[in-house]
């Protein structure tokens, strides 16, 4: 293949040559449907019309992407598809951590938000539907309470906190944010 666009533009050809109809039909269909998970989107395009899973996954991944417009005022709305209850909660941490000093940088990933100074020093996450991970590195500090073990959560952080709520976001986590600020130096 000479590209990706290439290998895309081929699968499609191929989707279409084994389906009967392209994958814009098979886009329409699923909205027609109703279906909003990727994963019941491959279930319907496997059961009821005989998709393989390389075909289905590539249709459900075209759906997901044509009915999510990404925003580059926003660089940050992906991360609360379908997790729109979290971002008061987020926007209530972004505004602690950056109050934290003056060279704070809050830099959105593909699926959470570095927290830097010199040094990365804390990590937001939307884990779940309901809840958003804070990572700390807090190197001198013994796991207590809310602040656990980051343990599988990631490797680079020492420590975790669940956030549900923005009274969450209290003194005792403006805290620890403080504390690991001051230690990325």
């Amino acid at each position: 293949m000479a590209s990706v666009e290439d290998a895309i533009a081929t699968m499609e050809r191929n989707i279409e040559a084994a389906s009967g109809q392209p994958v814009a039909v098979w886009v329409a269909r699923i909205r027609a449907q109703g279906l909003t998970k990727h994963g019941e989107m491959v279930t319907w395009l496997k059961a009821e019309h005989g998709f393989g899973h390389g075909y289905a996954n590539h249709v459900a991944k075209r759906a997901l992407a044509d009915a999510t417009p990404r925003s580059a005022d926003d660089p940050v709305a992906h991360l609360f598809e379908g997790k729109a209850g979290l971002r008061p909660l987020y926007d209530a941490l972004v505004a602690a951590v950056t109050a934290v000093g003056p060279d704070v940088e809050v830099a959105p990933k593909k699926a959470n938000v570095s927290i830097r100074r010199r040094k990365q020093f804390a990590l937001i996450q939307p884990s779940t539907r309901t809840r958003l991970d804070l990572g700390l590195v807090l190197k001198a500090r013994p796991p207590q309470g809310r602040l656990e073990a980051s343990g599988s959560f990631n490797a680079m952080f020492t420590h975790r906190v669940r956030l549900e709520a923005v009274a969450d976001v209290d003194a005792e986590v403006l805290g620890w944010l403080k504390e690991a600020y001051d230690e990325a130096v």
